[in-house]
């Protein structure tokens, strides 16, 4: 399976967890922008990344590559990804249709890779694992900008 056809089927997978939760989905025009997806949740928008894992045999994780990937007449150019290039990356392991939620700021701290330890091989767990179908994270997130334009609007003089 070519690496575009995966990462369609991660960005459908996205797609229907998210309408299963009763979130809207946007999917912009073409794939120019660093971002797959956006969640309406809660009325607040999310701009999503979606990133599909592969199996690595030497080591037995998941893993993701975790820069921006474009190519250009056979050229393949990878670049970090910045804070304002979106909110959330979910990386999808489609063979266990997992995915692992990080906020943005999570995502790009990691170096050019980021292994998903599914195997219990370990005695400690790997910092990527609190993100494992956390979810929350977005719910959490969407109701602290709600909060926060509460608090920002105007108090009426009465």
């Amino acid at each position: 399976m070519d690496t575009k056809l995966r990462g369609d089927i991660g960005e459908q997978a996205a797609v229907l967890y998210a309408l299963k939760q009763g979130w809207g989905v946007l999917q912009p025009v073409g794939d120019r922008l660093p971002y797959d997806l956006v969640f309406d949740v809660l009325g607040t928008l999310l701009k999503i990344q979606v990133k599909s894992a592969w199996f690595d045999e030497p080591s037995g994780n998941y893993v993701v590559d975790n820069r921006r990937t474009k190519t250009n007449r056979r050229i393949m150019l990878r670049d970090p990804y910045q804070l304002a290039d979106f909110d959330f990356a979910l990386a999808y392991v489609e063979e266990l249709e997992l995915f692992y939620i990080f906020p943005v700021e999570v995502f790009i701290s990691y170096g050019s890779e980021i292994h998903l330890v599914e195997a219990e091989k370990r005695q400690r767990k790997p910092r990527s694992s609190e993100y494992r179908n956390a979810w929350n994270l977005i719910l959490e997130f969407s109701r602290l900008r709600v909060q926060l334009a509460i608090a920002m609007q105007p108090v009426s003089e009465a």
